[in-house]
Parts: C-alpha cells; structure tokens; sequence
C-alpha cells in the first residue's frame, strides 16, 4: 500500500494524517517529542472547546486520535529528507533509522535557531550556510565547521566530509549528544565570535574562542537544535523565503511534486486553526497525488499488455 510520510506531530501534522489515513493510505508521523503546542498554557476561542484546556491535553488527544485509526507515530528526530535510487520514492532520515514513502508533509514548524554569536547575521551567505547539502559543493577541499551538538548537526558534517579538506564540529562548550566518527574534529570551547576576511564583500576567515585563540575555517554550516521545516524543504531544493516554505496556497504543494507543507512553516496566522485547515489540505493533496501517481501506473501496464496481447 502506498505510504505518505508526515513530519510533525502537531495541528498540521495530525490533520493531515487523518485525512490522509482514511482516504486510505498507509501513513507514519514522525514527532520528536513536546512540540510548540504542547508548551503552550491555555488553548480556547477553539471550535469544539466549551473551555480552555491545555496544549499538552489538546496535543495529547490529537495523537490518540490518530493512533485509534492506524496512524504509525515514530517518535524520532528527523534529520534527513532524500530521495531513493531511482529517485521514485522519498527517503526520510532519522536518528533511529530511514523510511522510505511515495509523498512527504512537512509540519515541524519553522525553528531556525540563529546562535547571538557576533558575525553569523553579518556573513549569511558569505560563508554562513544553513544547508549542508545544498552548499558542501561549493566548499572543496576547504576548511569549514558545523555549530551544533545533536544528531541534527552530525547529520550536516556527516554531508560536507565527502568534498571539504577537514570538517570540525563546534559545541560550544557542550558535549556531543552523539557519537561522532573520528574523521570528525570536535572542538567544545565556548565560542565568541565570527570574524570575516577584510576584503569586499567579507567572507567567512575564522572564528574566535572565549579564550582568545582563532580557527581558519572557509565556512560554518548552522545546525543548532534540531531541523525544522524549513531546512528539510531547502535540502530537497523546495523554495524557501526567509524562514517560510513557498507552496500553492490551494494545495500545500511545494515546487518539488510530492512534498508539501502545512502549519507554522508556511507562515501567517500561527494558530491551530489556521495549521489544522493547512494540514488537512496537505493530506487530501498528497492523498490526490498518490493516487493520481497509481493511476498513471496502471495505464501504463495496461497499455503495455494490450501491445503484448496484439503483437504477432
């Protein structure tokens, strides 16, 4: 049965997962654990709510919710969103393992940590990189580093390894949170800031310790917390603007066909209306697609037996 994958656990997420559910597809959601809406204290002026109940209640019956019709949960952190081989099926990376799917709702917000480390905002785009996948390319045989701590940032140095010279991972001043392979240089002192090249327009030279001392790097991946909606859409090359996911406000469709997305990182209204009506959207498109996808198959094979049938 086809499978549509669904990051995110909250309003959008959920949503999208029951109505992708009971149009009949097999679907699993990945969810990281305690998300913006379980934060949250009170959740009223909501359609159903005679009262206030809190976010944790209202996440926690969503879930149940889902898992009462056959929704598989996966609490896991996604790191990761690819495609396979033959470039047919998404591939969806996590720290737990990969599963592989025939479309993909993104609806894990819009987190994109920026660290107040002085430089980073100056040099974005000149040498600041939120996307390993997307720039390791351009950095060969240099000399970068990755700021994080988590499975999210060694899944980015694990990207940039194959083409840069040496790659380091910046804790600052935290300890790994995962095993990291010895190819990998960990450096866990503080840091204070990020210096750029005197020439014109400045470019990423190095970065400074509390202590004073300097590391030459060529770039610096940010990876900080964990990947929200955001940076996975700009891994599969989905158009991003700011910190939003661009997609076709009558569908949730992104420019990449088969991925979509739905809640806060879409942007506007940050409400769980607004990310419920966006994630049933989502669900019934890429319920539409997955469909449309089986339908164009079975003409196919269909045309293949009827010259089959009529050859001599």
């Amino acid at each position: 049965m086809a499978r549509i994958l669904v990051i995110g656990g909250g309003p959008a997420g959920i949503s999208a997962a029951l109505y992708a559910r009971r149009g009949g597809l097999d679907v699993t959601v990945f969810t990281k654990g305690t998300g913006a809406l379980a934060k949250a204290e009170r959740i009223e002026n909501y359609y159903g709510l005679p009262e206030a109940v809190s976010g944790e209640q209202l996440n926690r019956q969503g879930l149940d919710g889902a898992r009462r019709i056959g929704v598989d949960l996966v609490e896991a952190e996604v790191v990761g969103v690819g495609m396979d081989d033959t470039w047919s099926r998404f591939v969806v990376s996590t720290a737990a393992g990969t599963w592989d799917g025939d479309a993909v709702i993104l609806a894990a917000g819009a987190s994109r940590i920026v660290p107040p480390l002085p430089g980073v905002r100056e040099l974005e785009g000149r040498g600041v990189s939120y996307c390993a996948v997307c720039d390791a390319f351009f950095y060969r045989q240099k000399t970068v580093a990755v700021l994080g701590s988590g499975a999210y940032a060694l899944h980015e140095a694990e990207a940039l390894l194959p083409h840069a010279a040496a790659v380091y991972l910046l804790t600052d001043g935290r300890e790994p949170d995962v095993a990291v392979p010895p190819s990998l240089r960990v450096v866990t002192d503080r840091l204070a800031s990020l210096e750029g090249a005197q020439d014109s327009p400045a470019r990423v030279r190095a970065v400074t310790f509390a202590d004073g001392r300097s590391l030459s790097l060529d770039g610096l991946f940010i990876a900080l917390g964990t990947a929200g909606s955001t940076d996975l859409a700009r891994k599969m090359g989905a158009q991003v603007q700011g910190n939003r996911v661009c997609v076709d406000a009558a569908t949730m469709a992104t420019n990449v066909p088969g991925l979509y997305a739905a809640g806060d990182c879409t942007g506007g209204l940050l409400q769980v209306v607004k990310a419920a009506y966006e994630g049933a959207l989502a669900g019934l498109s890429a319920l539409k697609y997955v469909r449309d996808r089986e339908k164009a198959a079975q003409s196919r094979e269909g045309g293949s037996h009827a010259r089959t049938d009529g050859a001599d």
